[in-house]
């Protein structure tokens, strides 16, 4: 029940003894969320998929931003005007490789958030462009520098693929609730405008804890009020089969290979909603998806898994 109709009821029953009381929707706290929703990196940070493919792993003024105007608010975040949504076949660059190389034509830069300073974002943001903050949400890495704040009983199996990363048990959101808003307090505080969580799809992986979907869609929702709540826009990182639960909570879309795996077609909710799909392939060449993406209203590139500056765009 929302806040005001609470307080509505009481001042009713004081009305009976007292004029004057009144309650109004103007007075709304917004109903309560549902908090069952619980790099310095030289590579992308990510696990291989089901089907064996490897995964990469201030608030700027929303009426400035490169492809996009601000979305609705979650409640008890900031109001919708403070955040930026990116709109469908916006260009991008992805830059996981160190230091972000800002000579790239490109709107929207996603970056490591860890490895790039507030100069760094404050030079993109006085060329126009916008910056979306990577940080791992789903796997500890033993190369951050916050990585000695997560308690060992947080930690499971190895993350297969990618040395000095293990999975985390998502089901505990009282542990990783303060620790991920660590990391998006930083985002800000850097500048970015949005925030890529990667490894948000554990539960279809063998992460050492006896994860559910359930346990992920309440996670992937803690993240996004994490993020809606410090006025950041955020982006579900792959996690396909949920994207009909999640694209309301969601502002945009990042997506790796689903061209090589026949799954585009999933990614379409987000078009429909006017939210941005940020896609790239490593095995494909362009010229063997750019048409489908095109059709599909997709943002898509061709990438090196490295993740460095090269890239090649639809």
């Amino acid at each position: 029940m929302s806040a005001w109709r609470v307080r509505a009821g009481l001042c009713a029953a004081l009305l009976l003894v007292l004029a004057g009381c009144s309650a109004s929707p103007a007075d709304d706290d917004g109903p309560d969320r549902d908090d069952d929703g619980a790099t310095a990196a030289p590579h992308a940070s990510g696990t291989p998929r089901a089907s064996g493919a490897p995964k990469a792993s201030g608030v700027p003024d929303a009426s400035a931003s490169p492809g996009g105007t601000a979305t609705g608010s979650a409640p008890g975040s900031p109001p919708a005007a403070a955040r930026w949504q990116p709109r469908p076949g916006t260009r991008w660059q992805w830059q996981l490789d160190g230091k972000a190389d800002t000579s790239v034509d490109a709107p929207v830069y996603d970056i490591d958030g860890f490895e790039n300073s507030a100069e760094t974002v404050a030079q993109l943001h006085s060329s126009g462009r916008k910056a979306i903050c990577y940080i791992n949400a789903g796997a500890w890495e033993d190369f951050r520098p916050d990585q000695g704040k997560f308690p060992k009983n947080l930690l499971g199996n190895k993350n297969k693929g990618w040395k000095g990363e293990k999975w985390f048990d998502i089901r505990r959101l009282d542990t990783l609730r303060p620790l991920m808003a660590a990391r998006m307090d930083m985002c800000r505080q850097k500048g970015f405008d949005a925030v890529e969580p990667d490894l948000t799809e554990g539960f279809r992986n063998s992460t050492g804890f006896p994860l559910t979907a359930d346990h992920q869609l309440a996670f992937n929702r803690m993240l996004a009020d994490l993020a809606h709540e410090r006025g950041l826009a955020i982006g579900l990182k792959n996690d396909l089969d949920q994207i009909p639960q999640l694209v309301n909570v969601f502002d945009f879309a990042v997506n790796e290979q689903c061209a090589q795996y026949d799954e585009c077609e999933k990614l379409t909710p987000f078009v429909k909603h006017n939210k941005a799909v940020f896609h790239v392939e490593y095995e494909l060449s362009t010229g063997e998806f750019c048409a489908t993406a095109r059709r599909l209203g997709l943002s898509s590139m061709q990438k090196k898994l490295e993740l460095d500056a090269w890239r090649r765009p639809c």
